[in-house]
């Protein structure tokens, strides 16, 4: 889109305004499937919970990863016209197409999944107790803890069992009476050290040989079908947000060779986690100045979305703000500040957050508009009502019906 097509949308809809297209979002997801064929999409609905983009996945044939028992009514609620039309019944499409990759769940979460045998990962004793108990007909995943040097967000604090004491975890939970279906790890959210990848995959592959030196069997026929083992190599792939972010493509490459040096003797199925890779580049926010100082030293611009809203990427995703103007003109450094009471609500060189930057725009005026681009992921996602503001409008564009 252009300037002026961002105009005409700020003036039919108001500000501010997150637009999502749809056809990034497929582009995207056709994308991935291209450069890595063997793997299937679940879409990490945390990362953008729009309906919207839920049905469109769906329609280019993606599964969903959710976090949490409302994210799964989520997308159970928006898709069950959907599932109606292609003759899927719920248990099926939950068996199937849904994955409860929170290693820490709820337990009022879980009795209620417990019917349709649903694929849930965890990553301790004391979590796998809580599924058998509450939810014992569940196909699990155990979730290994991974180097997340180079990622931007890193999990590895908080969640995954150490690979070498994996077997012995896998081994205790097949004798307790669940299935093991197979072994899940996330190096962290956009991943720039692609290494990190190839050791949890060599680290899978050492944990299947061993839990079958054990004498027992993951993936082990029964309960879901056929005995194949499921390998979760969760998300982290890298958006290009500032043009020195490693290719997805190479990181594909190095993936494919590594899946059929490990695996190509083994019955797996691979899986991916991806959120951030189908809708960062999906949205972009208009924001409108409602004040523009220009008695003061640097030019100081109050507008109608901030940390607390749109721009909560930044505070939580490390998000850098680039924004950019509708109006030409010669640009020099400048303050943005969000509409919120708190000082924190700053875009431009915030002393509290360290991923904000210097900001340069031309002059600007109450009413002239501003827009960020690549914000679709972790942004509307997270935006709150504080001080009473509501979060941006949403609109979406180049959606197929």
């Amino acid at each position: 889109m252009n300037k002026i097509a961002f105009k005409k949308l700020a003036q039919k809809n108001g500000t501010p305004l997150l637009i999502i297209d749809h056809k990034k979002i497929r582009e995207n997801y056709r994308e991935f499937k291209k450069r890595l064929p063997k793997v299937q999409v679940y879409y990490a609905i945390k990362a953008n919970p729009e309906p919207e983009i839920i049905k469109t996945l769906y329609n280019e044939g993606s599964s969903f990863d959710v976090a949490s028992i409302s994210e799964l009514r989520l997308v159970l609620d928006t898709l069950t016209p959907l599932l109606q039309r292609d003759s899927i019944s719920l248990p099926d499409f939950i068996w199937k197409k849904i994955i409860y990759a929170n290693p820490v769940k709820s337990s009022d979460s879980l009795p209620e999944l417990d019917i349709y045998k649903p694929l849930l990962t965890y990553d301790s004793l004391e979590e796998m107790k809580k599924i058998k108990f509450n939810c014992p007909n569940a196909g699990l995943l155990l979730r290994i803890k991974i180097s997340d040097n180079g990622s931007l967000v890193r999990f590895s604090n908080k969640f995954g069992i150490e690979p070498e004491k994996a077997a012995e975890l896998i081994e205790e939970t097949i004798k307790s009476g669940l299935i093991v279906e197979g072994i899940s790890f996330h190096v962290g959210s956009q991943c720039n050290n692609f290494e990190n990848y190839i050791k949890a995959l060599e680290s899978i592959a050492r944990i299947f040989r061993e839990v079958e030196l054990r004498g027992y069997k993951i993936g082990e026929e029964g309960t879901r079908g056929d005995p194949i083992k499921q390998i979760d190599i969760g998300g982290g792939f890298p958006v290009r947000y500032n043009g020195d972010e490693k290719l997805f493509s190479e990181l594909a490459r190095m993936l494919n060779k590594r899946f059929d040096k490990l695996f190509s003797e083994e019955n797996v199925d691979i899986l991916a986690e991806p959120g951030r890779f189908l809708v960062a580049n999906a949205g972009t926010l208009i924001t409108k100045v409602i004040l523009a100082k220009h008695s003061t030293k640097i030019s100081c611009y109050h507008i109608d979305d901030g940390i607390y809203h749109t721009f909560s990427a930044v505070m939580y995703d490390h998000f850098k703000p680039k924004l950019q103007a509708i109006k030409d003109g010669e640009k020099t450094e400048c303050y943005v500040f969000g509409p919120t009471c708190d000082g924190l609500d700053e875009l431009s060189k915030n002393e509290y957050i360290y991923n904000t930057s210097k900001i340069l725009l031309p002059k600007l005026d109450e009413g002239d508009l501003i827009y960020q681009e690549n914000i679709g992921a972790y942004s509307n996602a997270s935006s709150t009502n504080f001080n009473g503001m509501p979060p941006a409008k949403i609109t979406h564009i180049n959606v197929k019906t």
